[in-house]
């Protein structure tokens, strides 16, 4: 029986003679349509630059060629690979009545051929092929990825650049360290207050004070980290000051009730919940695939074994994940 939210096959019966779909592989500078018109015997490709109003003239006009072959089309689909374009052009479509896909790029089998040619034409074959298999309703062609709504995009924003400042302290802090160890200098802690007034106190072990450049280099780095903590104390009141205005909004109540559990704080209770159960996943093994938690298994014949956990999944589920367990170990 099929789950409602099953992204792995189409849940529309595809009626491929009132059906124009498009696949589109995407590009920084340009786009690449390439489509199947119902009644149209060539399938044509057209590279476009990226402008949605294009795509737009460009999938009505594929329409009027199909109704002028007697076809009447009831259903325009579609799809393109999850990139760096995010989901703005699917929310974009759909609005205007397209009916858009977005496919887990993970997801398309590819040749494992290690020189297989590659070109965006290929590559939109590789994906109408894909995709029409998805719209049949035949599993493993390839798996839509859900399209957020530019709220839940943006709920998830405060912890991930959170996240990156974080990253970004450790460098400058790893850096300030690294720049006194090549001197000879040990133990000096940078994250201290103080730790901008005693620079100029501190002596190799040649008994010389730290060469000009290089202390002027210190001093910045000491201000870029005092910024990134600034900004991340900022990120850390704001969702605070966000819970108490409405501590009863959805994702605000299941925040609450999970920083509840011992070990577990604010930050990776947002995680958890913009991150994970904001997906609406069906089961507890869709929560470890998504997490990348699941072992890889590898068999063949007789032999059955774990190739360790793969890193498909999503890094800053799986490392919050791992750091629970680690606590909870203690």
């Amino acid at each position: 029986m099929q789950k409602p939210n099953d992204l792995n096959q189409s849940r529309i019966v595809l009626k491929q003679d009132s059906t124009l779909i498009a696949v589109i592989e995407m590009s920084l500078s340009s786009w690449l349509v390439a489509g199947i018109v119902p009644g149209v015997e060539r399938q044509p490709l057209k590279k476009l630059a990226v402008d949605e109003s294009a795509l737009l003239k460009l999938l009505n006009r594929w329409r009027e060629e199909a109704e002028k072959a007697g076809r009447r089309i009831e259903r325009i689909t579609v799809a393109f690979e999850a990139g760096r374009d995010g989901f703005w052009l699917a929310r974009w479509l759909r609005a205007r009545g397209i009916e858009p896909h977005v496919i887990h790029a993970s997801s398309v089998a590819v040749s494992r051929e290690h020189r297989r040619a590659k070109t965006d034409r290929l590559d939109t074959e590789l994906l109408k092929r894909a995709f029409l298999g998805w719209l049949r309703g035949e599993r493993d062609h390839c798996k839509m990825v859900a399209i957020p709504t530019t709220k839940d995009e943006d709920a998830k924003r405060p912890n991930r650049e959170r996240q990156s400042l974080v990253g970004e302290q450790t460098r400058i802090v790893n850096r300030m360290k690294a720049a006194l160890i090549r001197l000879g200098i040990r133990g000096f802690n940078p994250k201290l207050k103080k730790a901008a007034g005693r620079l100029e106190d501190l002596r190799t072990p040649e008994g010389e004070p730290i060469p000009p450049n290089t202390l002027a280099e210190l001093h910045r780095d000491m201000e870029r980290r005092r910024l990134v903590s600034d900004q991340v104390r900022q990120i850390e009141e704001a969702r605070l000051e966000r819970m108490e205005q409405a501590p009863g909004d959805g994702p605000h109540a299941m925040v609450r009730l999970i920083a509840r559990v011992i070990g577990v704080g604010i930050e990776t209770a947002d995680m958890l919940v913009h991150e994970v159960l904001s997906r609406k996943l069906r089961d507890r093994r869709a929560v470890a695939r998504y997490a990348g938690l699941t072992g890889a298994p590898d068999e063949s014949g007789s032999k059955r074994r774990e190739k360790g956990l793969a890193k498909a999944g999503n890094a800053r589920v799986r490392g919050g994940m791992i750091q629970l367990a680690w606590l909870r170990a203690a």
